[in-house]
């Protein structure tokens, strides 16, 4: 009785991996060489000025200082001071005043009817995509000694005073909140509407009340929505020039010049360039830490 010989079938051979080709980064070539030739040849050419005592007055030549402008920095009262002013600028107008006020009209608009969606959306991005320079100007009508907020004070037999020089950085704290929040309250818009009704109905039954439900499912819901607001939110308020530039130029005295305001005024009114550029690498610094805490929290899962 004849067998059948049963051939076992060979094994696949494993796929051997693609090697990659020099050619499939051929079409990035043209925005690489745009990118190190606009954006990489600046910033290097400032990290360059930083360390020379490069100034605006028609000197011959440029000398290399080291590390003499940063050293400077450090050893200003000015320069302390403006660090304190900026963080403090940063904390009341970006971390609480944007974020929070940003996340209430989400949740607000979120419960509210159409119409007055409508209307609120209008009003609050009407203030975001006015001009810096504008909404600088408009702010400073508004709480000048003559401005729209003394005659209201006065019409309701309040005292006034004129804010711009007793309470400048929370004028211009004010303001930045006014401009910018209507960014917040579109990302926190988006992240909400993403949360499935399933969830939040499911918890109302069980009794839960509208903090713990806010606490304990909205928030860690949002979480990276947060995260990615304020990171983005910070670094454009370390930023503000025009706004601060014109409400208050920094003053009165120096009680509202912040790094960027310091920075030029260092740079342009007094000639010093590459004391100036010292100052915009260490503001360069200061974004960046913030981004990595940023990036670090957003980093943890829920």
């Amino acid at each position: 009785m004849a067998t059948a010989t049963k051939v076992a079938a060979a094994p696949a051979a494993p796929a051997r991996p693609r090697r990659r080709r020099p050619l499939r980064w051929l079409p990035l070539a043209p925005a690489t060489v745009l990118l190190l030739l606009f954006l990489g040849g600046p910033i290097g050419y400032c990290v360059y000025i930083a360390f020379t005592n490069m100034q605006l007055t028609g000197a011959a030549t440029t000398d290399f200082v080291g590390f003499d402008n940063f050293q400077r920095a450090f050893e200003d009262d000015d320069f302390r001071n403006a660090v304190i002013l900026t963080l403090v600028f940063t904390l009341l107008s970006s971390l609480i005043g944007q974020n929070t006020l940003g996340l209430a009209l989400a949740m607000a608009m979120q419960r509210a009817s159409k119409p007055v969606r409508t209307i609120t959306g209008s009003i609050v991005i009407a203030a975001w995509v006015v001009p810096e320079i504008v909404a600088g100007f408009l702010l400073y009508a508004f709480f000048r000694r003559e401005g729209t907020l003394n005659a209201i004070l006065d019409w309701l037999h309040l005292p006034s005073q004129n804010w711009l020089y007793t309470l400048p950085i929370l004028a211009v704290s004010f303001a930045n909140v006014w401009r910018g929040t209507a960014f917040s309250m579109l990302v926190y818009s988006a992240a909400l509407s993403e949360i499935p009704k399933e969830i939040t109905e499911a918890a109302e039954v069980d009794g839960a009340s509208g903090p713990r439900r806010f606490w304990h499912i909205t928030l860690p819901m949002i979480r990276r929505s947060i995260g990615t607001n304020l990171m983005l939110n910070t670094l454009q308020t370390l930023s503000v020039f025009g706004l601060i530039w014109a409400m208050t130029r920094g003053g009165p005295g120096n009680r509202s010049q912040t790094l960027p305001v310091f920075m030029y005024d260092q740079a342009f009114n007094k000639s010093l360039i590459g004391y100036g550029t010292a100052v915009a690498l260490l503001l360069l610094l200061v974004g960046a830490v913030f981004s990595l805490v940023y990036l670090r929290l957003m980093r943890e899962e829920v």
